[in-house]
């Protein structure tokens, strides 16, 4: 299998998935509503050189909501309105880790421990807009295409 690396581009709203230097796929994607930031607590998409340091769901059918990176049993199409309206965490899981000293990983700035995933989300509706909090989010579909080709280690660049 070749060598995976994933470019997000928050300007464009689209996530470019390659194969050693061929082009495999472009996903649409939301991003942070808030300003990119690699600061805790700052609620916007972290920045820079990272890679998938977790797969996370393999399996799970989509639309699966996941808490603390564990399925629920529960479908958000099946859930009622008010508990629809944030963000969910669905389908599968690739949780990022900072490779930039200062940047987005260590004290202040470490998207591991920040929680910065590429998951699936319940508002499909808004993706190619910023939306979310500070992870990038995909169609259930997209995510389960995208974890099921990309390995751990993969290399994710976010700019």
């Amino acid at each position: 299998m070749g060598k995976h690396c994933l470019c997000v581009q928050i300007g464009e709203q689209k996530l470019y998935h390659f194969i050693e230097t061929n082009l495999a796929r472009e996903y649409s994607v939301s991003t942070s509503r808030k300003p990119p930031s690699c600061i805790e607590n700052s609620h916007g998409t972290p920045t820079g050189l990272h890679e998938v340091a977790d797969k996370i769901g393999a399996g799970a059918p989509a639309g699966m909501v996941f808490v603390g990176r564990q399925p629920t049993g529960r479908f958000w199409t099946q859930l009622s309105g008010p508990e629809n309206i944030p963000n969910l965490i669905t389908t599968r899981i690739l949780r990022l880790r900072g490779l930039e000293p200062g940047r987005n990983t260590g004290p202040g700035c470490d998207s591991y421990d920040r929680y910065i995933y590429l998951h699936g989300t319940n508002h499909p509706e808004r993706l190619g807009t910023p939306a979310s909090a500070g992870c990038v989010l995909l169609s259930d579909e997209d995510m389960i295409a995208l974890f099921e080709h990309v390995p751990e280690g993969s290399l994710v660049w976010i700019e």
